[in-house]
């Protein structure tokens, strides 16, 4: 698909997750992140339901959760996506576009509830900051770097490349994390 085509969709309406622990997610998610709860809905079964929370990231875009409760899920699931496909922790993420001030205030709200990044991360043509939720999801709030143009042409090329052709991110690793996964 060319740059100049037509979108199929307008963007992203929500992302969905599922969670054990639906009061830390409400905390993280609204109290810590600022995300507002503006929807659940609860539907069920003969034997079981489901509570599905939406928070609004911005925009109008939600990032949700499910709750179940009998309903077709295996007693023992585990909600870190991806380390429970066998992958690194930082595979699966969603990542929410952030200003510097809104890396800065993230940062102090989660420092002073005690939650530590995983890592902060500059890219080069952008600066990310890592931490994991309440259900061991990760979620990234990055920013890009001003003057630091698309580049489709380099970007198609390297889909056939081995080797990286720039120089490697610039990771900072913290190693007392909250929620760090388990091995």
């Amino acid at each position: 698909m060319s740059a100049n085509a037509p979108r199929a969709v307008p963007g992203i309406h929500h992302v969905a997750y599922a969670t054990r622990d639906t009061a830390a997610t409400v905390r993280f998610y609204e109290e810590l992140l600022g995300f507002p709860l503006v929807n659940t809905e609860i539907d069920g079964g003969p034997d079981g339901f489901m509570r599905h929370l939406f928070f609004d990231t911005g925009d109008g875009v939600c990032i949700a959760f499910f709750e179940l409760h009998n309903m077709g899920e295996r007693a023992d699931f585990d909600t870190a996506v991806s380390t429970a496909a066998g992958l690194p922790v930082w595979v699966n993420h969603i990542a929410f576009g952030a200003t510097e001030e809104r890396q800065r205030a993230v940062r102090e709200r989660l420092d002073a509830a005690g939650i530590e990044p995983l890592m902060d991360i500059d890219h080069g043509w952008c600066h990310s900051l890592y931490y994991l939720d309440p259900n061991n999801i990760m979620i990234e709030f990055c920013r890009d770097t001003p003057g630091i143009e698309a580049d489709p042409a380099t970007a198609h090329e390297l889909l056939t490349a081995t080797s990286r052709p720039r120089p490697a991110a610039k990771v900072t690793l913290h190693e007392g994390a909250s929620h760090a996964p388990t091995p």
